[in-house]
């Protein structure tokens, strides 16, 4: 094994070391598992009978299914707003204008600062007790979801264009770009790419939050385990089924986000002959798709 910049290979005592630390960690596994096992086996918790709904059509009819879809629409409504909501303020807070930047980074940090529960708990009142309109708990969950998640993502899509080195811009103010068609033609599409692994985590993060809406007695997934548990008094087994199914659509969802980067990837890597110039400045507008690079 070669040496890395950090950490110099192993010899012979620290691989010694390691098998043993790893020995002993995993017999810790084993052991906590069989403890949860056990006290599991003594409640009658993996008795059949508490798992035998969740082959039965009904339950997924009247619970499972309904709670998917409650999860997966304000999932859906709420990631379509938050990244709106973080392109505008992200652009906002790049802005030179301080009548622009300013509010938006005041609006960007005051949301990310504020508990999304509270948020989704202070929409919720005050559609009835502020607006005089009839409280409507899915849109107090996605306006919750996007103004805390779009905080973040405007932020993520932020430090994404910073981390672009600055020949990037300034190839294109040197084509006679405006700084408009700079950010929209070159700097955000490079840093979507380059930050959407962040993204896609965080709109994983986004999924998980819509169980917040639990609080709110929003119909979604999490707040399926108690219905069942009051028809079937399988409050483990329903739990666990749950979060398998979470951990279900979080695995898609980062598959599709596997997939999408890849093809971004795919299309960076021949979308145009980087480098068949030595003018560092058209290549860096060449990189860019930009019709100032020359092919």
């Amino acid at each position: 094994m070669s040496a890395s910049v950090l950490y110099d290979a192993p010899g012979p005592r620290a691989k010694a070391l390691n098998w043993v630390y790893s020995a002993v960690a995993l017999a810790v596994v084993v052991w906590v598992a069989w403890i949860v096992y056990s006290k599991f086996d003594e409640t009658g918790q993996w008795d059949a009978e508490k798992w035998k709904p969740f082959l039965e059509a009904p339950v997924w009819e009247n619970f499972l299914i309904p709670g998917i879809l409650g999860t997966l629409s304000a999932f859906a409504v709420g990631s379509v707003l938050a990244l709106a909501f973080g392109f505008v303020f992200a652009v906002g807070r790049m802005s030179t204008h301080k009548i622009v930047s300013i509010p938006s980074a005041v609006v960007v940090e005051f949301f990310r600062s504020i508990p999304m529960l509270l948020l989704m708990m202070f929409i919720y009142f005050s559609q009835s007790g502020m607006f005089g309109l009839q409280s409507d708990v899915f849109w107090a969950v996605v306006i919750g979801l996007t103004l805390y998640n779009g905080s973040v993502l405007a932020e993520i899509i932020r430090a994404g264009v910073h981390a672009l080195p600055k020949g990037q811009s300034e190839a294109g103010f040197a084509i006679g770009l405006s700084q408009g068609q700079v950010m929209r033609s070159i700097l955000l599409p490079q840093a979507v790419r380059s930050m959407l692994p962040a993204i896609i985590a965080q709109l994983v993060v986004l999924l998980k939050d819509t169980a917040l809406g639990y609080i709110l007695a929003y119909d979604e997934l999490l707040n399926q385990i108690n219905k069942i548990d009051g028809n079937f008094n399988n409050l483990i087994p329903a739990a666990i089924v749950v979060a398998l199914l979470y951990i279900v659509m979080n695995t898609i969802l980062g598959l599709v986000a596997n997939f999408v980067e890849a093809r971004t990837r795919r299309v960076a890597h021949t979308a145009g002959p980087v480098g068949t110039t030595q003018d560092p400045a058209v290549q860096t507008a060449t990189a860019a798709g930009m019709p100032g690079g020359t092919a």
